[in-house]
């Protein structure tokens, strides 16, 4: 939730006294910027380093060089005497990241059909068990959103290869924020939840080349409505 100026509040825990150098920190920074739902509001996100300083109980330096890799990283800017803001993508950048996870989640697909065990697979339909005509997506799109991201987070999980959880590692920010954002609109979550079973029903029959086209032109979709309907500055 943002804060009046653009600051925001980060869900994190206090890091354990025997813990406090720079590895946890950006650890426990970067999965808390993951969590942020950086399109949700038009001002900058603003992060302050006494502040983080305080809620993390550690001393300004680790939390300066935690961000400072986040920096390089691409997830935060430092602007001097200006302080430090989370990375907003443009819509062209957002749809060009969409692409390219598409293309990165079809190879997950396909590495699944070949390497993936039936109840590695059986977790994907197990996100999606407490939706059905009495509990549809779009009347509980809030619970519906945090499924979706996790079974795309799944996907690429379950290919069991380093390269695509690396490759997907810097633009899962922004592509689960826009994932979230996008879910709200008017029956895309219905069909969502049609084109994820479509896509666990091809996995599960091991069906290689319909998996990873399921998945491919399934968020090849969200580059779409994104590049047509999104108004992102």
């Amino acid at each position: 939730m943002a804060r009046p100026g653009g600051d925001v509040a980060l869900a994190f825990a206090r890091i354990p006294a025997e813990a406090t150098f720079k590895e946890k920190a950006y650890t426990v920074l970067k999965e808390a910027i993951s969590n942020l739902d950086v399109y949700g509001s038009p001002e900058p996100i603003m992060l302050d380093e006494r502040e983080l300083s305080d809620r993390l109980g550690v001393s300004r330096t680790p939390i300066r060089e935690a961000l400072a890799v986040l920096h390089q990283e691409g997830f935060v800017r430092i602007a001097p005497r200006r302080g430090i803001v989370v990375v907003r993508k443009t819509k062209r950048e957002i749809v060009q990241m969409v692409q390219a996870w598409a293309a990165l989640e079809s190879m997950a697909a396909r590495l699944i059909t070949q390497n993936a065990t039936d109840p590695e697979i059986a977790t994907l339909r197990g996100l999606f068990t407490s939706f059905g005509p009495d509990h549809a997506p779009m009347t509980h799109v809030d619970e519906y959103s945090s499924a979706n991201i996790a079974f795309h987070q799944a996907l690429i999980r379950l290919s069991e290869s380093d390269i695509l959880v690396s490759m997907t590692d810097k633009i899962m920010v922004h592509v689960r924020a826009i994932r979230h954002r996008t879910i709200f609109a008017r029956e895309r979550a219905e069909r969502s939840l049609r084109d994820h079973m479509a896509i666990i029903e091809a996995l599960e029959a091991r069906d290689t080349e319909a998996a990873e086209q399921l998945a491919r032109d399934h968020t090849l979709r969200l580059a779409t409505y994104v590049e047509t309907h999104l108004d992102i500055d």
